[in-house]
C-alpha cells in the first residue's frame, strides 16, 4: 500500500483494498445465502467453539490479524506508551463515553424492546480488540499506536466488562427507575478469548519480525515478507465475514424490520463515536496517523464477544443474540466507508495541519 502524499487518495489503495467495500458486500450476500441455501450449515458450522466462538470465525480472526500485527515495528511502542494524551483520550473513549452513549442510545431507539436494547448495551461494553487493527492499516494510521491501544483494552476488558455490564444493565437503570437486567460472564472467560484471539497472533507478530529481521535484515522483512503476507489480513476478514453471516444469516432474513431497528442506533453510535474521536484528537495535535488511530479504537466493538456472551447468556435464538450480529452487518461496512473518510482527510491535511 503507498503512502506517498502526491498520489490521489484512491492511488494509496491496492485493487484488492479499493474495491474493499464491494469485496465486503460480496462476502455478507455469500454468507446469507449459503445459510438459507444450504439445511443445517449453522448448525455444522457452529458444532466447535472457542469461547463461545465458532471455530472457524476463530481461525478466521488469527489469519486477519497476524500479518498486521507482523508489520509493528515493536522496537517502537515506547514512543506510543509515552503519548499521555493519547492514552488517556483512549482510555476515556472507550470505557467511559462509549458506554454511555451505546446505554443511551439503546433506551431511546429501543426502549419498548427490551431483548434487542440489552444486546445493544452489550455490544457498546465490548470494545474491539481485533478489526480495528485492520481499518487502522487500511487508513494508514499509526500501527504502533493501534498495537499498544489494541492490547490496552485487552485488559480493560478483562477487568471491566463484566463490572460494567452488571452497573449499566442493573445499578444505572435501577438508579434512573428503568427495567434492570443481568449479565452472566466472569473476567476468566473474557481473559481466555483475549489471550487467545489477540495473544497468539501478537505473537507470532512479534516472532515474525524478530526472527525475520535477525535472519535477513528490515530491509528484506518489510520489502518482501510483509508484501506476501499482507493480502491474508483481508482475505482472513472475507473468510469471517462469510462464516459470520452463514452463521446467523437465517436471523437476519427473518426478521428484516427488528434488524432496521436495531440498525439505527448502532450508524448515529459508530458516526459519534468516531467523529468525536477524530475531532478530539485534531484538537490535541495527535497527527494524523494517531488521530486516526485513536478514532477508528473508538469506534469499533468486540462483536466476537459481543455475541459469545450474549448466546452463553441469553441463548443462541436471543434478541439479544440478534443484536449482537446486526453490530458487524453495520460496523463492517461503515468502518470501511469511514476508512475513506480518513485518507480524504489524510490529503487534506497532508502538510501537518493537524
Amino acid at each position: 500500500m503507498s503512502t506517498t502524499a502526491e498520489l490521489p487518495v484512491a492511488g494509496k489503495l491496492s485493487t484488492l483494498d479499493r474495491f474493499l467495500p464491494l469485496w465486503i458486500g460480496a462476502a455478507m450476500l455469500v454468507g446469507i445465502l449459503l445459510s438459507r441455501l444450504v439445511p443445517g450449515l449453522g448448525d455444522t458450522l457452529g458444532a466447535v467453539e472457542i469461547d463461545g466462538v465458532s471455530l472457524p470465525i476463530a481461525i478466521g480472526l488469527l489469519i486477519m490479524m497476524y500479518p498486521v500485527l507482523a508489520k509493528v515495528r515493536y522496537d517502537r511502542l515506547d514512543t506510543v506508551t509515552g503519548d499521555r494524551k493519547l492514552m488517556i483520550s483512549s482510555l476515556a473513549l472507550n470505557w467511559i463515553f462509549g458506554p454511555a452513549l451505546m446505554f443511551a442510545l439503546a433506551w431511546i431507539f429501543l426502549s419498548d424492546l427490551p431483548e434487542y436494547r440489552t444486546g445493544l448495551i452489550i455490544v457498546g461494553l465490548a470494545r474491539c480488540i481485533a478489526m480495528v487493527i485492520i481499518w487502522n492499516d487500511l487508513a494508514c494510521g499509526d500501527r504502533e499506536a493501534a498495537a499498544v491501544l489494541v492490547a490496552l483494552n485487552s485488559v480493560f476488558q478483562v477487568f471491566m466488562f463484566a463490572a460494567l455490564g452488571w452497573f449499566y444493565l442493573s445499578v444505572l437503570p435501577g438508579w434512573l427507575g428503568l427495567e434492570r437486567t443481568q449479565i452472566d460472564t466472569s473476567p476468566w472467560d473474557i481473559a481466555t478469548s483475549v489471550l487467545f484471539f489477540l495473544g497468539i497472533p501478537l505473537v507470532a507478530g512479534y516472532l515474525s519480525r524478530r526472527i525475520g529481521e535477525r535472519a535477513k535484515g528490515r530491509a528484506w522483512y518489510e520489502s518482501t515478507f510483509l508484501p506476501a503476507i499482507g493480502p491474508w489480513a483481508l482475505y482472513g476478514l472475507l473468510f469471517t465475514i462469510v462464516i459470520l453471516f452463514a452463521l446467523q444469516g437465517q436471523q437476519i432474513t427473518a426478521h428484516p424490520w427488528d434488524v432496521a431497528r436495531i440498525a439505527l442506533p448502532l450508524l448515529v453510535y459508530f458516526a459519534v463515536m468516531w467523529g468525536g474521536g477524530f475531532a478530539l484528537g485534531a484538537v490535541l495535535g495527535l497527527g494524523y496517523a494517531r488521530t486516526t488511530t485513536l478514532a477508528f479504537t473508538a469506534a469499533g466493538n468486540n462483536f466476537e464477544l459481543a455475541i459469545a456472551v450474549a448466546i452463553a447468556t441469553y441463548g443462541a435464538s436471543s434478541g439479544e443474540a440478534l443484536a449482537g450480529v446486526v453490530g458487524p452487518l453495520i460496523e463492517v461496512p461503515v468502518l470501511v466507508g469511514l476508512v475513506y473518510v480518513s485518507l480524504v482527510l489524510r490529503k487534506r491535511f497532508a502538510a501537518d495541519a493537524f
